[in-house]
């Protein structure tokens, strides 16, 4: 039988939902076959919907835990002295809607005024599945001894530390501010350095507790306000605030308060990115200087007017252009200090709609849980036989961070990819540089309030580009090239870029936020070139399905590739899949399947396919055929069924570029899933190109995508 761990807090407020979700995040990043159950349901006062862990954990992955029981219908048992047969009904669930090879995460109830029986409750319920309990627990302001007697005595409930039922604990929030902290400064977030935080982790894990027996530190979770950021929609329902105007309502989050009850001379300082501006309605100072901040490129996160007093017809349209950049004006009926009460008591718990919020939630959390336990746990778990989308991307952040490589951005002034270099600075995925002036990206960077560390470069073009002029001539001489033609084509950023890279300068290159794809690769095309085992240059895309991550090959850069063309196309995208941990097998994708259809265009697709089984006789490799005999088990049985490849391709060629850009933005769209790409096969050095409506998150993983070949091209 798989592992089946229960987390049991200790306390209120540990942020057992948090930890529950990473662990399983954790989970699926290793690839292993895991789910969630949470025994009885223990709603929030005004919570109304679905239990919160389990809608997200249903929500934000392919999993499909058991609905849990209703806390009425618990607490009517445990009153009625029918306390077994709740432990019945509770076993009979979980083993209705788990399998006997998944490892298992049990989230315990959390013991509360209302609820003061939990911690009985979850001794029966861990002892009735046989689970393995891990603690949950804040460290707060707790001394060593403190908290070794917490610890201590919750275990004392399971029998005791050295017993084989207790395993662990994990800390969570390490480092939090307190409510006295929070009161004291009148916002939402408080801004520790990282070397009190890991001074506090230091402090944890020494702890000599964690060295008796078989009990340990199995996670130690730094407090990160990111995390607790909510979306100014939240805040809005919350209050049940009118809505002036809508702006950026649905994604725009919010980072501290600020009270606007001086003079807006003093007031300045507090007009910061993420800043909810609070004042009365009728004042119409502070509202002109929060909208001429936001036209000055400060991205304020909301005005928020109290007294429900609207403000004057003139007034608004004077800051009309204000409000068209995005930013949300509301309006409550509650005076100032009534709506100061209400801010305080705001709920920061994660909604169970916040995706983006949700996914930071899960891997800070996966992070900080112990990689040797994890180990030691999946083991003892049957590996999944699909690379799950989570498996993927922690591979990807994984293997870019061990390449750390330099991947040079010549498209650094772009607003969206300074925020991604920001992210990998930080994440430390790869260092980059950005090409632009240095006051211009250092701006951008304060309005987006992203913080540019040693990771990130920024190299003003005007200062470097004579010292590439001669290589350029060299690179082109055969082509008539000039030093005055070389110094006008380097003022294109990407072929200053190019040029950095090809004097291996930097590590690869990633441009296309704001360049078409013919502007990025033409390039690199003429400096670069092919790497020699290579035929010609195409691509592929990750299409990240709910359950599994596929390849599609050539959906942007061959319209119209011939037999060989298409074979080479094969080999490359199934030799990318297999180095990306995707057991590559390609399906060669037409509109007939086996020898059913005729025509040119299948007979191109037949003849590519064997041409590629001749190649590369190692690889699996099937076509012509149909994209739902490819991908669809009961489809190939009919259509295919001697196939090696149908019904289970991993690997999709199609036949030309319009097939294949068609299929991917379909797919894409239809299913709304994230697709990485497109990421070129074929170069000498890595280059690769974006799509112009890429968002932050694209940029990251094609920098890790850049990286990672980038140390393949290296080995």
């Amino acid at each position: 039988m798989a592992p089946r761990i229960m987390l049991v807090p200790i306390g209120t407020g540990v942020g057992l939902t948090s930890v529950s979700m990473g662990l399983v995040r954790a989970m699926e990043q290793k690839a292993v076959n895991v789910n969630f159950f949470k025994p009885i349901a223990q709603p929030r006062k005004g919570d109304t919907g679905p239990e919160r862990s389990t809608e997200i954990i249903r929500k934000s992955s392919t999993l499909t835990p058991a609905v849990p029981l209703k806390l009425s219908y618990a607490e009517q048992m445990i009153g009625d002295g029918r306390g077994d047969e709740l432990l019945e009904e509770i076993i009979g669930r979980f083993e209705s809607s788990i399998e006997s090879e998944q490892i298992v995460v049990i989230e315990g109830m959390v013991p509360t005024r209302r609820q003061p029986y939990a911690g009985r409750v979850n001794k029966e319920i861990a002892n009735a599945l046989g689970a393995d309990v891990v603690f949950v627990i804040t460290p707060g302001v707790d001394t060593t001894e403190q908290l070794e007697d917490r610890l201590e005595i919750a275990a004392s409930n399971y029998g005791g530390i050295k017993s084989g039922k207790v395993i662990g604990c994990v800390f969570n929030k390490v480092n939090a501010p307190t409510d006295e902290e929070g009161r004291a400064r009148g916002d939402l977030s408080e801004k520790f350095d990282d070397s009190q935080t890991q001074a506090e982790i230091d402090r944890i894990s020494s702890i000599p507790l964690f060295r008796k027996s078989n009990f340990k530190l199995l996670g130690c979770i730094p407090w990160n306000f990111d995390l607790v950021a909510p979306r100014v929609k939240d805040l809005a329902r919350y209050l049940n605030a009118t809505v002036l105007n809508k702006g950026d309502l649905e994604h725009r989050r919010l980072r501290s308060i600020n009270f606007c009850a001086r003079t807006v001379t003093n007031m300045l300082s507090h007009f910061k990115p993420g800043s909810l501006l609070v004042t009365p309605g009728d004042r119409s100072d502070v509202i002109v200087a929060g909208c001429l901040s936001v036209m000055n490129g400060t991205k304020v996160g909301a005005i928020l007017l109290t007294g429900g007093i609207e403000p004057e017809p003139s007034i608004m349209k004077l800051c009309e252009h204000a409000f068209e950049t995005g930013i949300p004006l509301l309006m409550t009926d509650s005076d100032t200090w009534k709506t100061s009460i209400l801010l305080h008591n705001f709920n920061l718990e994660v909604p169970t709609d916040d995706e983006q919020r949700i996914e930071k939630v899960k891997n800070h959390t996966a992070q900080a849980i112990n990689p040797d336990w994890l180990d030691s746990l999946t083991q003892q778990a049957v590996k999944v036989r699909k690379m799950s989308p989570p498996a993927f991307r922690y591979m990807l952040t994984e293997r870019a961070r061990n390449a750390d490589k330099t991947i040079v951005l010549p498209e650094g002034d772009e607003p969206r990819t300074i925020k991604a270099a920001a992210m990998c600075g930080e994440r430390k995925i790869a260092r980059t540089v950005l090409l632009g002036k240095k006051e211009q990206i250092i701006r951008i960077a304060d309005q987006q309030g992203v913080m540019l560390n040693d990771y990130v470069s920024i190299v003003d073009p005007d200062s470097v580009r004579e010292r590439y002029v001669k290589h350029l001539v060299e690179y082109r001489k055969h082509k008539g090239m000039t030093e005055v033609v070389a110094l006008e084509q380097l003022e294109d950023n990407v072929v200053l870029g190019t040029m950095m890279l090809a004097l291996n300068e930097v590590d690869g290159l990633v441009s296309g936020a704001v360049h078409t794809t013919a502007n990025t690769i033409r390039p690199p095309l003429q400096l670069i070139k092919t790497s020699p085992d290579s035929s010609l240059v195409s691509s592929i895309f990750f299409m990240l399905l709910p359950d599994q991550v596929l390849v599609y090959g050539d959906c942007a850069i061959n319209p119209d590739p011939d037999a060989e063309q298409l074979a080479d196309i094969a080999i490359q995208s199934a030799d990318s899949a297999e180095a990306f941990g995707i057991p590559p097998r390609v399906a060669m994708i037409s509109y007939s399947t086996g020898s059913s259809g005729k025509g040119a265009d299948v007979d191109k697709v037949r003849k590519a396919t064997e041409l590629a089984k001749q190649k590369r006789p190692d690889l699996i490799i099937d076509g012509p055929l149909q994209y739902d005999a490819a991908i669809m088990k009961s489809v190939a049985l009919s259509k295919a069924p001697d196939s090696p490849v149908a019904g289970q391709a991993t690997v999709f060629i199609f036949p030309d570029l319009n097939t294949g850009n068609t299929t991917y933005k379909a797919v894409q769209r239809s299913a709304d899933l994230v697709s990485i790409g497109p990421m070129l096969q074929g170069m000498n050095k890595p280059v690769n190109d974006l799509s112009r409506g890429a968002l932050v998150e694209d940029i990251i993983y094609t920098i890790a995508l850049t990286a990672i070949q980038a140390n393949q091209e290296k080995k």
